[in-house]
């Protein structure tokens, strides 16, 4: 019996991608706000890209799933900053001015 591992690897690097990007969003958002959202939308069309391009299932697989990540992320960018705004999140002081005007009361 042979064993194929490629799904196996793809799941995992799905799940570790995604899991880098969760915290990846939160420190952006804390720190630049969400005026990168075009360095996501740049890093995820450069992916996709490739992803076309590399014959390699594997790496093309990852290549994939990494672009769509990015691409999520500039959603998430903005939610981040509602979440914040909502108190779930720390906002960064430097950059309070950056939030609405009923949030900054406290």
């Amino acid at each position: 019996m042979e064993l194929h591992y490629t799904g196996v690897i793809i799941a995992i690097s799905t799940f570790l991608v995604i899991g880098a990007f969760h915290p990846v969003v939160i420190k952006t958002e804390y720190y630049f706000g969400t005026k990168p959202w075009w360095l996501f939308l740049l890093g995820g069309l450069v992916c996709l890209c490739f992803a076309f391009l590399v014959s390699d299932i594997l790496w093309s697989s990852i290549l994939g799933v990494l672009g769509a990540s990015f691409l999520w992320s500039i959603g998430e960018l903005f939610e981040q900053k509602k979440r914040v705004e909502k108190g779930w999140f720390p906002m960064n002081p430097k950059r309070k001015d950056d939030y609405t005007k009923s949030e900054n009361k406290g």
